[in-house]
């Protein structure tokens, strides 16, 4: 299960997630793409803590361009059904997009408003199985493949570095190893990303944090907190509610 689906053990029991890498030409851009499906007697929520991707996301009313979401997002599932989504790089997006990525952050665009094409339910409507709706969906974006962006390959090893290393908890750290300033990075991830260094930075601590409460058995939360860069287990504990939604302990309970 990918990190970031909140109880994870749960939701195994409740929909199936697949992840197939794109093709070589996409491989720039998208990650990976990943499929959902589920048939359920009855409706169950699963809440998720977004990574700083894109997600362009094949359902049966149409396709949609996810940016970057901030909060929690919670999806609910019923009946029996299966969606398609294309996970873009960080910073993968923007030379689809032709502009900065902060201004589709929170939001959601209609794939026929992007691209202007009708009929982007069919990936998923018409697909008899996951190889099916895979090339379905690259079929709607190979034609329309934007030119090499160098710049993309450069926030790719920037956001790397970040969730390589757990002692990288500052936006000034980041400057330093990287070589660039704290405000040229800053516009930068704001161009390509659509969230600041810093945002980045503190989501992928809440990721290692609630993995860690995911895997079972106890966890020294003052010695996570201390790990991952906070100045007390207060401060941790204050972020990782926010975040994810209940403190660590009862989300570790739970």
């Amino acid at each position: 299960m990918a990190r970031g689906v909140l109880d994870e053990r749960t939701g195994r029991t409740k929909f199936r997630l697949r992840t197939v890498a794109p093709s070589a030409a996409l491989g720039p851009f998208v990650e990976y793409h990943w499929i959902v499906s589920w048939d359920l007697a009855e409706p169950f929520s699963q809440q998720v803590v977004p990574h700083p991707n894109v997600h362009l996301v094949f359902e049966p009313g149409g396709a949609k361009v996810y940016g970057v979401l901030r909060g929690r997002f919670t999806r609910t599932l019923a009946g029996r059904g299966h969606v398609l989504g294309v996970r873009f790089h960080p910073g993968g997006f923007r030379p689809w997009l032709g502009g900065r990525v902060a201004d589709l952050t929170d939001r959601t665009l209609a794939v026929t408003d992007w691209l202007g094409v009708e009929g982007t339910e069919k990936p998923i409507a018409d697909a008899t199985d996951d190889a099916t709706m895979v090339a379905e969906a690259e079929a709607v974006l190979l034609p329309r493949l934007p030119a090499p962006d160098p710049v993309v390959d450069q926030v790719r090893e920037l956001v790397g570095q970040i969730t390589a290393d757990l002692a990288l908890t500052r936006v000034d750290h980041l400057a330093r190893v990287s070589g660039i300033t704290v405000r040229g990075l800053q516009r930068l991830f704001n161009e390509y990303v659509g969230v600041g260094p810093k945002w980045v930075i503190r989501r992928h601590r809440m990721h290692e944090a609630a993995a860690r409460a995911d895997a079972g058995g106890p966890v020294d939360w003052a010695g996570l907190a201390a790990e991952l860069g906070y100045s007390d287990q207060a401060h941790f504990t204050r972020e990782f509610t926010a975040a994810i939604g209940t403190s660590p302990g009862r989300y570790r309970a739970g």
